[in-house]
């Protein structure tokens, strides 16, 4: 249960968001937030369950092997997270979100392509 609380809380944030961008008569920008929020939820519980990634020899081996895909899943992370609080932002601010929808689509568009290629690798 604990493990969708996250996924369930940005899906609820989204909503949330979005239902206040629709009220204020600002349709584009409440689906776009809508859909990019939703695609984190999304993205919060496929990666729920994930104890830990598949090693490779880019990152070398052993303990800096892991410290390595560490570090780059968490920098993925953060930079993902802070694109989708961008758009956020700019939506309540009615400011233009398609940099960040654009970004957020990107981001999404990689890691469904690195999933399709680490499945095959192994």
């Amino acid at each position: 249960m604990k493990r969708w609380l996250v996924p369930g809380l940005t899906a609820g944030v989204g909503l949330g968001v979005a239902t206040a961008l629709l009220l204020d008569g600002r349709s584009r920008s409440a689906w776009t937030a809508l859909a990019v929020l939703l695609g984190y939820a999304l993205l919060l519980a496929i990666r729920r369950h994930e104890p830990a990634l598949s090693l490779s020899e880019a990152f070398g081996s052993g303990h800096r092997a892991r410290s390595h895909l560490r570090a780059a899943a968490m920098t993925g992370d953060v930079l993902t997270m802070g694109v989708v609080a961008g758009l956020v932002v700019q939506a309540l601010r009615d400011g233009t979100v398609g940099p960040y929808a654009w970004l957020a689509a990107l981001a999404g568009a990689t890691y469904a392509f690195s999933l399709l290629v680490a499945g095959r690798a192994q």
